[in-house]
């Protein structure tokens, strides 16, 4: 699995299940990254989506605790397991997580690579992506020039797990 997410200077991803900017170059990285592939994400995220239905053009995965939740368009799993079950089916770097917290949270020791964009900025934020830099198994394989959109200036990162080998030869 990968993961995809934006980040403000303290590792903030949202707010009120909102995003907390609108940098097109960076909704573009995401679509890039995700269009044709398997994204999953928590029922906050599902529903903090246009019209609150899953991304077209993708295998939409929601994992959610609620054994009732049922989505049109969408294969929900009810525990980690249940997922890892759901998408071995799948290429691993085709498994693209997309968040809530708890669910980057939950499933980024499964996660090879991560694609952080990060915003020299501050917003208020009540949910948070782990701060990898912090972690030992983390380590920046590529990074961009810096970039600006309406004074907000950032960089497109590529982290790798270096606790998780991938051999794509086969």
């Amino acid at each position: 699995m990968v993961a995809i997410v934006v980040v403000d200077e303290k590792w903030g991803i949202g707010c009120r299940g909102q995003l907390m900017f609108d940098i097109p170059e960076d909704m573009k990285h995401f679509l890039d990254i995700t269009s044709g592939k398997v994204v999953v994400m928590g029922h906050s995220t599902l529903r903090s989506l246009p019209g609150g239905k899953p991304l077209k053009g993708r295998v939409n995965i929601v994992l959610s605790r609620n054994e009732r939740l049922t989505v049109k368009s969408a294969t929900v799993c009810n525990s980690v397991a249940q997922l890892l079950d759901v998408v071995c089916a799948y290429k691993p770097e085709d498994v693209i997580v997309i968040g809530g917290e708890e669910i980057y949270t939950r499933l980024l020791d499964y996660c090879s690579v991560v694609y952080l964009t990060k915003v020299g900025a501050l917003r208020q934020s009540d949910t948070f992506f782990p701060n990898i830099d912090r972690m030992d198994n983390w380590a920046v394989e590529s990074q961009s020039d810096q970039r600006e959109h309406g004074g907000l200036k950032y960089r497109f990162y590529k982290y790798i797990n270096t606790n998780i080998t991938t051999d794509t030869s086969k």
